[in-house]
């Protein structure tokens, strides 16, 4: 298990503070091209923020401004209408993203599971004393998930299936995830899909983990992914080979480096130093997964996300 160590700074806020690149433009940048990406303030961007750090997207002739958002709803809309040259989200939202026939491509990696049942930087938690020990126990039971139709209950309905339960009589209901842990504690859910930092958090309170869900649905599942329009692709393919080269070496240097990543992340989140110390990270790739897209697209049909099977080959670069 990777853990982070010596982190400083208080839980008032787990995922609070909004970070930029070098910023800038063309003028005050020496020339270098000015390229916004929409990210969210969570462990998986770890990445893209050590490339600015590292220089990487500097090497490319690129200065790069990092836009904090909430989430991929408001990340997508923003690509689509050039806000941003470059995005993260979740797959899924991808999927259903194209589904409605927004114009956006993949063009890298985002975090994979780390594939190892129990150790997973994503799990199912029950709260101290259920009587559920897997997750065929969740049938009939209520389960958190930080956004309803989408990547967190489609893969919780697979640890469901494959541990005997009917994933149909799973009752999911929308929390943020900051606020799983309490709403856990206070047993106002029988169960939540926690990533980090706040799979750790449940779990010192007092709850078990009964499923690795990302690793129930695939074998090396890619989460996530950075994404561009259509639209920038045909108009300045260079650029967006640009940016995927950086971002690739950006991918690389996380992996193999992970205290640095650990040293980011301090850039842009808040993070108690218990809880972190026991935080798993995710695996970083520079590989785009697509046998990954192709099995969250057949899901989302058999979940009915979408009504016909989403395109992914016109997702995929």
């Amino acid at each position: 298990m990777r853990r982070f160590t010596g982190i400083g700074a208080g839980m008032a806020s787990l995922l609070l503070v909004a970070a930029c690149g070098s910023g800038g433009s063309a003028d005050d940048s020496g020339g270098a091209d000015p390229v916004t990406v929409g990210v969210i303030p969570i462990v998986d961007v770890a990445p893209v923020y050590l490339g600015v750090e590292q220089g990487f997207f500097a090497d490319q002739g690129l200065d790069v401004t990092l836009e904090s958002s909430q989430g991929g709803a408001a990340i997508v809309p923003g690509v689509v209408s050039e806000e941003f040259e470059f995005g993260f989200s979740n797959v899924t939202s991808l999927l259903l993203a194209g589904a409605k026939g927004l114009p956006l491509e993949i063009v890298g990696a985002g975090n994979y599971s780390t594939g190892e049942q129990g150790d997973d930087f994503s799990g199912v938690v029950v709260p101290e004393g259920s009587d559920i020990t897997d997750a065929s126990g969740l049938s009939g039971k209520t389960v958190a998930v930080n956004t309803l139709q989408n990547i967190g209950d489609t893969t919780v309905r697979q640890s469901v299936e494959q541990a005997g339960g009917n994933p149909d009589e799973v009752n999911f209901v929308e929390l943020p995830f900051p606020e799983m842990p309490g709403a856990l504690a206070e047993g106002r859910v029988d169960g939540a899909w926690l990533v980090e930092p706040f799979r750790t958090i449940a779990m010192n309170q007092g709850g078990t983990e009964i499923a690795s869900n990302l690793v129930d649905t695939q074998d090396n599942l890619m989460i996530s992914s950075y994404f561009t329009s259509k639209q920038l692709r045909q108009s300045d393919p260079e650029l967006v080979e640009r940016f995927t080269t950086a971002l690739n070496r950006s991918l690389d240097y996380a992996e193999n480096n992970p205290d640095r990543a650990r040293e980011a992340i301090l850039d842009y989140t808040e993070i108690d130093p218990a809880v972190a110390e026991e935080m798993t990270l995710p695996k970083w790739s520079s590989e785009i997964n697509t046998g990954t897209v192709e099995r969250l697209a057949e899901l989302a049909l058999e979940d009915g996300l979408v009504d016909e099977k989403v395109d992914t080959e016109a997702l995929l670069p």
